[in-house]
């Protein structure tokens, strides 16, 4: 089950990072249709409209679509056959493959649409929720359904959460920013008509913002003596944030080149997964249940000692 969890979260930020290629190399209407990629074939055909590996790396970002499919049902029979049966497991895997459906209807209504900037900023905020999600089912796979006990205070959470608010607005303004550059997916597709200088500073401000909640929250945790397992969590979101700031400005800088797009997007994928990883060590719900094949065996067949209570020892 975690394994399956793990690819969910990799597959989702994959694609995004695979839908940035396609953007970046004009291959966006390579398949100028959907579900087909021609109208009457479901693969590339010659064209003479159209290049022929614009129509491949267009196709194979939809080829993936289906290993994403397949791994988000594979977390939802996971989570089905598990005993005891734990709905809150259930409940996150059944959210990839409905998400994954969601998602790739979002992006027939990309095509369809000639690539509108809303839609395509729609689609990877899509993808962005999808690997929050699943990073939410990785902890779920490995820990109880006791009710949440908090290992900080309140002004602690609540902090967090506003944190992950701010990084939701960075996210959408990031997508502000690509709408309105050069890199529409297609040279016919309208952009968004607002100043990228202005976007990018707002867009910028967000990650000050960030950044200044994420200093204030380290002296917070230090004064509430934040279990070690959060403090891991802290520093891998600084590092990882540190990271896609200076992509993203080296980017701003340099004109923003092909490669530093796909780069950055890799980082928006990797900064959503450590920030909800972090927002998962704020509390603890016990151990996960023993499943009823090995309840009272040890792997020897004989019988096994008596378990630590749930929960104990998991403080960190």
């Amino acid at each position: 089950m975690r394994a399956f969890a793990i690819a969910a979260v990799v597959t989702h930020a994959g694609i995004a990072v695979t839908g940035s290629v396609v953007r970046v190399t004009g291959s966006g209407l390579g398949c100028p249709t959907w579900p087909n990629c021609f109208p009457g074939s479901l693969v590339p055909v010659a064209h003479p409209e159209y290049d022929t590996l614009n129509q491949w790396i267009e196709f194979g970002n939809r080829l993936l679509t289906g290993v994403v499919g397949f791994v988000s049902l594979a977390c939802l029979f996971l989570a089905l056959i598990t005993r005891p049966r734990r709905r809150r497991l259930v409940l996150l895997a059944l959210a990839m493959p409905l998400g994954t459906l969601a998602q790739g209807i979002m992006g027939g209504i990309t095509v369809l649409m000639e690539l509108r900037w809303w839609t395509v900023a729609l689609h990877f905020l899509g993808s962005s929720l999808l690997v929050w999600l699943a990073v939410l089912l990785v902890r779920a796979s490995t820990e109880g359904d006791q009710e949440e006990r908090p290992l900080v205070p309140g002004a602690v959470r609540g902090l967090v959460l506003t944190m992950n608010i701010v990084l939701a607005g960075l996210l959408v303004t990031g997508t502000l920013v690509t709408a309105a550059g050069p890199h529409s997916g297609d040279i016919d597709t309208p952009r968004l008509e607002l100043p990228v200088a202005n976007l990018a500073q707002v867009h910028a401000e967000f990650l000050f913002l960030f950044l200044g909640m994420l200093i204030a929250l380290g002296f917070t945790m230090r004064a509430v003596s934040a279990p070690a397992r959060m403090w891991r969590g802290f520093w891998w979101v600084v590092g990882v944030v540190l990271a896609q700031g200076t992509v993203g400005m080296v980017q701003y800088w340099t004109g923003v080149p092909e490669v530093l797009v796909a780069l950055h997007v890799l980082g928006a994928g990797a900064t959503v997964v450590v920030v909800a990883w972090f927002w998962t060590t704020l509390r603890d719900r016990g151990r996960a249940p023993v499943p009823f094949s090995t309840r009272g065996r040890a792997s020897d067949g004989s019988a096994a000692a008596p378990r630590e209570p749930v929960g104990a020892g998991s403080s960190d």
